[in-house]
């Protein structure tokens, strides 16, 4: 094959820094628009948060300032341009003086003071667990093996290690030669310390060792161990026939054993130490208010930032511009200051872009949903998915995704994602289509009302939707049960 070479046209198309930036924004939730806008600002030092009392006119002012300056210093914007300079015009024997820039800090905030925040300091699970183990009177060896046990704990308490997997650890990690009878001695002591059933192997196991500490209390503690010893796979399944026949217990007998089992703890170690853990809190993007029948929208105030650049950097730029001197150092600090700058501005615009995107998309949403923010009422919600806001907003579908992403919307009624606003459609009888969010709300509410002795099966339940005019199959019933978290018939069942 003969190598040649040919012209081709082609017509691509490329995102610009700043789209890439507007993108990655849009997915940023309020909550963490702080910390990026915080980043930006260590990065970018001639980006600056609006003072009080500062015209916030000032960055469309700057705008026009600098773009007066741009083509004063528009072969200085590219590096190639910059080495074909003659350096000799800008050198003289004060070369080696510093350039009066370098002596000013105009553009440096006064530092912030020293603030100690107070935070509450709280054993974690593990080192509660080292602090009683060396209330034990153990010796050397069996110290460390026991150490080894308790580092083998997971964060909900249980040990999921057997003991042959242990006793091999201590042998290639610490030279420790342990019997699995050893350990097994060591885990029996420790499954007594608190909280209750910690270290143990299972389910069942934590359960127990949680009843045989409230042994003495009364007769349904012994009843609700023998469920657990020997009916524990019918307890879980809720074969409450087989349990009572088993046990020789009427139905209040029984409500009593299971008021007991169910009050224990399934994870002994996931409630220990949870201070330590950051909390997340939902912050609204959006704030929707009824004023006598009209929707108002209000974007959050932490998403409209009041953001300016530096007038320590303007000054820089307008002391060079008035300068008669110039050499080289101070020609690489202008090249500097004008790329912070830009990309300030940059940012700035990006921010403007994200509120207007935001409220846009918003805005369309509360006016195509109009009736369930009025009245609260989830069966009055429409169909809706990302393209029928893409059409209204004249936006991609991709950037309407972004803005639903990870966004929350505060109302009288609750605070919703936005997510829980989009939903496909289901034809009625008539012909009309109904979101399947409408028809999930029904199936809740039917679940709720049903009677927990006899719950409703997913065969029952499609009947009953199909006679209120819902055509739905039973599969789909049972995906939608899934959906919302219900399980199945048996598993409803309750004395």
């Amino acid at each position: 094959m003969s190598i040649g070479q040919s012209l081709q046209q082609r017509l691509l198309q490329k995102l610009s820094p700043q789209q890439i930036q507007l993108m990655k924004l849009l997915q940023v939730p309020t909550a963490n628009l702080e910390e990026r806008i915080k980043e930006e600002m260590e990065e970018n030092p001639a980006l600056e948060i609006t003072e009080e009392g500062h015209d916030e006119n000032n960055t469309e002012d700057l705008k026009d300032e600098f773009d007066e300056t741009e083509e004063d210093y528009e072969a200085e914007n590219s590096a190639d341009d910059y080495d074909n300079i003659d350096i000799s015009e800008y050198v003289n024997d004060g070369d080696d003086e510093v350039g009066d820039y370098r002596l000013r800090d105009e553009n440096y905030g006064d530092s912030d003071e020293q603030k100690t925040v107070p935070v509450r300091v709280e054993n974690s699970f593990h080192e509660m667990l080292a602090d009683q183990l060396g209330m034990l009177n153990l010796g050397d060896r069996l110290h460390k093996i026991a150490e080894q046990i308790v580092g083998s704990i997971d964060d909900d308490g249980y040990l999921r290690r057997e003991s042959a997997s242990i006793r091999d650890d201590l042998a290639f990690r610490q030279n420790i030669e342990a019997t699995e009878e050893e350990i097994e001695s060591l885990v029996e002591k420790i499954q007594h310390f608190d909280p209750p059933g910690v270290c143990a192997r299972n389910l069942q196991e934590c359960l127990l060792l949680q009843l045989y500490r409230k042994l003495g209390n009364g007769l349904p503690v012994s009843d609700a161990i023998l469920v657990l010893e020997k009916y524990f796979e019918e307890f879980t399944k809720k074969h409450y026939e087989k349990i009572q026949r088993g046990l020789g217990i009427n139905d209040e007998g029984l409500k009593e054993v299971i008021n007991q089992i169910i009050k224990l703890n399934p994870k002994p170690g996931g409630n220990v130490g949870e201070v330590n853990k950051a909390e997340s809190y939902v912050v609204p993007d959006f704030f929707i208010f009824n004023n006598a029948g009209k929707l108002e929208l209000t974007l959050n105030s932490r998403n409209a930032p009041d953001l300016r650049i530096s007038e320590g950097y303007r000054d820089m730029l307008k002391d060079y511009d008035r300068g008669t001197k110039k050499d080289k150092r101070q020609k690489e600090a202008v090249l500097f200051i004008k790329q912070k700058i830009d990309a300030a501005k940059w940012f700035i615009d990006a921010i403007k872009q994200r509120q207007h995107t935001l409220s846009s998309v918003m805005g369309t949403i509360m006016e195509y949903q109009r009736e369930f923010f009025l009245t609260g009422d989830e069966t009055r919600l429409r169909p809706m998915i990302l393209k029928d806001i893409a059409e209204r907003t004249n936006l991609d579908i991709s950037t309407v995704s972004r803005v639903a992403n990870s966004k929350f919307v505060q109302t009288e009624f609750g605070t919703y994602r936005l997510k829980f606003f989009f939903s496909e459609s289901l034809s009625t009888e008539s012909g009309e289509e109904v979101s399947t969010r409408e028809v999930k709300k029904i199936l809740s509410d039917m679940v709720e009302g049903e009677s927990k002795r006899k719950p409703l099966s997913d065969e029952r339940l499609t009947e009953l939707l199909q006679e209120k005019g819902y055509n739905i199959a039973r599969r789909t019933v049972a995906k939608y049960r899934e959906q919302l978290n219900i399980p199945v018939a048996r598993l409803r069942k309750e004395l």
